[in-house]
């Protein structure tokens, strides 16, 4: 009985240390988007894990009201997005560990509603997040600058 209950303290001290030591993946959080001409902030994006998968919602807007006074809608997105609010829109999607960067996911527009393939990365000690909307191939795309919030 004492054996048992031996073994069972130290499987329990080893599991609870094993979450313990676990860190959290560092794109997960809240981040500032930036505009690129003024450096002012657009929004604010959470990152979040589900299933073993990246994906990234739209939290605030420093404009949250169109023209109308009404909250902006994903106007020209399609499928289940369309007309959407765009605060709370679930706009990156589908993102998996690679070597050194988030990858195999897609980025959306909310403005234009268009898709691109996407990867991210932690940058500068977690500080800051590197993400990727290209078309095809990397090289094909535009990098922006997220700030941690």
């Amino acid at each position: 009985m004492k054996k048992s209950l031996g073994l069972f303290v130290v499987l329990a001290a080893f599991l609870v240390g094993e979450s313990v030591i676990a860190e959290p993946l560092p794109v997960i959080g809240r981040w500032k988007t930036v505009d690129d001409i003024d450096g002012s902030e657009k929004s604010v994006v959470e990152i979040f894990e589900e299933n073993g998968k990246i994906f990234g919602k739209i939290v605030s807007l420093k404009d949250p009201l169109n023209k109308a006074g009404k909250p902006h809608v994903c106007k020209k997105c399609e499928g289940e997005d369309k007309d959407k609010p765009v605060i709370g829109l679930v706009f990156l999607k589908g993102l998996t560990k690679g070597e050194d960067e988030y990858v195999g996911g897609t980025i959306m527009d909310p403005e234009s509603g268009r898709v691109y393939r996407c990867k991210i990365e932690a940058i500068e000690n977690g500080a800051k997040l590197k993400v990727r909307g290209f078309i095809g191939i990397s090289l094909l795309g535009r990098t922006q600058i997220w700030l941690k919030k």
